[in-house]
């Protein structure tokens, strides 16, 4: 097995738990308060109409997907008047982008909190979260949702400026994990950029990937290559 020690790329990535839109996503991170960053969440209880508009968008997309996602739809989920909605945006994309930039900065702030206090466990969940063997018919329509929006970035200056934001903010997460560990001693020295990149570019094929596969019997063979290349790369004996 070859370990990582490349130049920390920051190859594409779109996080399960913001861009998936899941309501009940727990965090890939497990900061000193022991609670949960789950960005999603915020849009349950909206705090304004720009939310609720917001809200609704995500549930509709999640729906029926950004192909068919249209302003129309999106009013029949909006409980009040859908002349709010044009009064806001020009156009779905305006919605779908500023659902994703909210709910984007509500899991950074929230992951930046505290101090990584178990960095094994936050690794181990991410693993746990973004791996798991079995999904059900929604969390894999969600999955199919955000490959088509990732998809968006190929050709829309706004989709790929977005999308590089979230590369940001999700390697960098999995950084301070990996480098919480290197203080702590329960990781070996190592390069946590490269770390990170490994883990996002097995992220992102695995959201592909399911998003269009009949089965999941393939994801436990991956997970286990990926334990494999935590013990003999990452975590320290």
């Amino acid at each position: 097995m070859v370990c990582t020690t490349g130049t920390g790329h920051r190859p594409p990535l779109e996080a399960v738990a913001v861009a998936s839109g899941r309501q009940d996503e727990s965090a890939i991170d497990r900061r000193a308060d022991g609670g949960a960053s789950m960005a999603p969440e915020i849009l349950e209880n909206p705090s304004n109409t720009r939310e609720e508009i917001m809200g609704a968008t995500l549930a509709t997309l999640l729906e029926h997907g950004y192909a068919d996602l249209t302003i129309d739809k999106i009013g029949d989920e909006f409980a009040k008047s859908q002349s709010l909605i044009y009064h806001h945006y020009d156009g779905k994309d305006d919605l779908v982008l500023e659902t994703l930039e909210f709910m984007l900065e509500a899991f950074r702030t929230k992951s930046i909190e505290g101090p990584v206090e178990e960095p094994r466990d936050a690794l181990e969940e991410v693993v746990d979260q973004l791996f798991e063997r079995s999904i059900d018919d929604d969390e894999r329509q969600s999955m199919a949702a955000l490959f088509e929006l990732r998809a968006q970035a190929t050709h829309d200056e706004a989709y790929r400026s977005h999308f590089n934001r979230s590369d940001d903010v999700f390697e960098d997460l999995i950084v301070d994990i990996v480098e919480a560990g290197i203080d702590r001693g329960v990781f070996q020295p190592c390069n946590p950029e490269g770390v990170a990149a490994t883990l996002i570019t097995m992220i992102n094929g695995t959201i592909m990937r399911r998003s269009t596969s009949e089965d999941d019997e393939w994801v436990g063979d991956v997970r286990e290559e990926i334990e494999s290349y935590l013990e003999a790369c990452v975590y320290a004996e």
